[in-house]
């Protein structure tokens, strides 16, 4: 593995927010402003500048086949100003649409090809947020066949309320690669808490792998 994408960026994260038909506004409000709040929360800034090399940040809000949105253009998070400034464009974004359907598969072809003008980063990473199962057009696993995915990382956060049918869905059909993980918010006013802990988590796994790929290149 080259050395310079390692001495460039660490980790290329994409963060995807469902904002389908099932996600009503007082929702939707929780997982925008919940989002904005945990990349502000002190552990999860920690976690972004533990290590030197930055982490290069995308973020858009997904409902149907052809309804993805931008709300962060990559942005390399290289100090605590950089994070606020993701901050606050989530918190002065507009919802685009509010009646569409879940076409996750569509939105994780979406995220992969948003990767691919991504900076040269050791690590990519794509977390998919939200509260139910594909219902509209392909599903994950097909996008996962058509779509360039090698050593990429689909991590996901559910919204299991009232019950577990997206963390089920979740656990078997959205999260894939290596080191693939799911975190759980029980209800939407979860949302906030749940986020910092993924980010934390995973923020923290790519500063590992960081030092096991130097170590690989050293060797």
């Amino acid at each position: 593995m080259a050395a310079a994408p390692v001495e460039a960026c660490r980790l290329a994260l994409v963060l995807a927010l469902d904002v389908s038909s099932s996600v009503d506004a007082d929702e939707d409000r929780f997982q925008r402003g919940g989002l904005a709040a945990a990349l502000l929360a002190p552990e999860v800034q920690e976690a972004f500048f533990t290590s030197p090399d930055p982490v290069a940040l995308q973020i858009f809000e997904w409902s149907g086949k052809y309804n993805q949105t931008d709300l962060l253009n990559w942005t390399l998070i290289r100090s605590p100003a950089d994070l606020l400034l993701a901050a606050e464009a989530l918190n002065n974004s507009t919802r685009s649409v509010s009646d569409m359907p879940t076409a996750m598969g569509y939105a994780l072809g979406y995220a992969s090809i948003k990767l691919r003008s991504a900076p040269p980063c050791l690590f990519q990473t794509i977390d998919m947020a939200g509260d139910g199962v594909n219902n509209d057009g392909f599903g994950p696993s097909s996008a996962y066949k058509a779509y360039p995915f090698d050593g990429v990382t689909v991590n996901g956060l559910a919204v299991a309320a009232p019950d577990n049918t997206a963390r089920d869905y979740y656990l078997a059909e959205v999260i894939y690669g290596p080191n693939a993980f799911l975190e759980v918010a029980y209800g939407f006013a979860d949302f906030e808490d749940a986020m910092r802990r993924k980010l934390v988590r995973e923020l923290s796994s790519q500063i590992i792998g960081r030092a096991q790929a130097r170590s690989e290149a050293e060797g």
